[in-house]
């Protein structure tokens, strides 16, 4: 008991406790290491919001700060729809979710397949779901969904755009855009909410969208043998978070002009998050470099990193407090929170109208470009295989009519 360790330690003396200098020696620097693993922690969220019977769809919902929303989400009774790269039918996703549903309670939680990385599966799912009569209930968009992705491991999608600019932007852009006539289509009381996150990398970003057209590696084959250089992709990640927080802007003025038929005004309000930086699977990737030898240094200098950097769950606070705060339920929208709070962006020009009005169109044409180039691919690749499945067909006929040139009944007339 420590109060008759107290009273010796006043009557003897405290070397009359064992180990009581070690202890006195050791404590101030656990109590710093406590002080700041809660400071780097970050804010808590301390805002409820009813959420039965919400429908909020998420983005990256199955790893990092996504699934700590989607857990969060699930506990308060909302019904959850996964958007995910693997259809409901893979068995990591099925498991997933089965896992989701006994921990949280809530049997409302589905999967939607939706590659970000194809505007083909964006656009197939969005039209489903605006197709849909009478409207589809929706009261929350969150997009978590993003890449970091390593300079040796810089790749194109399927569309012939940069990875990290089509996850991170353009699949928001193109994905909003087609679900805009569900969000305004929604009840004038319901409290919508858009919720999209992003990181500080936008600060030091260049608005320079040649990095980001579509053709690049065809013009700089071209330009081998001249001497301007082709353009570098260095800064496209922090360029992407730009550009996301500006088109989050451009969106809220699209839904603020929409005149409702009813004369009410318009009940969606977008909400930019700054999370801050948590061990994500995508944080470390980029913390090592997507190799090896620097996923070594990562696990012999983890405990910094525990130290510094937040859990998922606490990353997601912030995203919580913007989904649940009761203030965001009213105002004209457009709103930034970091660590559980309002704060100014850090740069003025994404509230640009000129420079959003010049953004959307880029995203727009890049949009339609790669749409049309994947119809013909996809064009072309079922006329391939309709072909083959042609050439196997005959092949398979060949091969019977040989097989019954040796039947019983063709050996008997031949013995006759």
């Amino acid at each position: 008991m420590p109060i008759p360790l107290i009273a010796q330690g006043l009557q003897d003396g405290i070397g009359s406790i064992p180990y009581a200098w070690t202890v006195i020696k050791t404590a101030p620097w656990l109590l710093l290491i406590a002080a700041l693993k809660y400071y780097f922690g970050g804010a808590r969220n301390t805002s409820e919001r009813l959420m039965h019977s919400k429908v909020v769809m998420v983005t990256g919902g199955t790893s990092g700060i996504g699934a700590s929303v989607v857990q969060e989400l699930a506990k308060r009774g909302a019904q959850v729809i996964l958007l995910t790269k693997q259809p409901p039918s893979d068995l990591f996703l099925v498991e997933y979710i089965e896992d989701l549903r006994r921990t949280t309670g809530s049997q409302l939680i589905y999967a939607e397949q939706v590659d970000l990385s194809s505007l083909h599966s964006i656009r197939t799912f969005a039209t489903k779901w605006i197709d849909n009569n009478p409207p589809r209930r929706l009261d929350a968009v969150v997009l978590c969904g993003g890449v970091a992705v390593p300079s040796s491991a810089r790749k194109n999608t399927i569309d012939g755009i940069d990875e990290e600019w089509q996850v991170n932007y353009l699949a928001n852009f193109h994905l909003l855009s087609i679900l805009s006539p569900a969000l305004r289509v929604q009840p004038a009381h319901r409290d919508v909410r858009v919720v999209f996150a992003t990181c500080s990398s936008y600060i030091g970003a260049k608005f320079d969208l040649d990095i980001v057209k579509r053709g690049n590696e065809s013009i700089n084959k071209s330009t081998t043998k001249s001497s301007t250089p082709p353009p570098s992709k260095k800064g496209i990640y922090a360029l992407s978070k730009l550009s996301l927080m500006t088109f989050a802007h451009s969106f809220q003025r699209h839904l603020n002009a929409y005149a409702r038929p009813d004369g009410l005004p318009p009940c969606t309000r977008v909400l930019v998050v700054d999370p801050g930086l948590s061990r994500t699977p995508g944080t470390r990737r980029w913390l090592t470099c997507g190799s090896l030898l620097g996923l070594l240094v990562y696990l012999l200098t983890w405990p910094l990193w525990c130290l510094i950097l937040k859990s998922p769950q606490q990353g997601a606070q912030s995203i919580l407090y913007a989904l649940m705060e009761e203030n965001y339920s009213r105002g004209e929208g457009g709103w930034m929170i970091k660590e559980c709070r309002e704060v100014d962006c850090a740069r003025r020009d994404v509230r640009d109208e000129d420079l959003g009005k010049r953004l959307w169109e880029f995203s727009e044409k890049q949009i339609e470009e790669a749409e049309k180039e994947s119809a013909v691919r996809r064009a072309v690749e079922k006329k391939e295989k309709e072909v083959q499945e042609e050439k196997k067909g005959r092949t398979e006929t060949a091969s019977g009519k040989e097989k019954s040139a040796g039947s019983r009944r063709s050996r008997k007339g031949n013995k006759s």
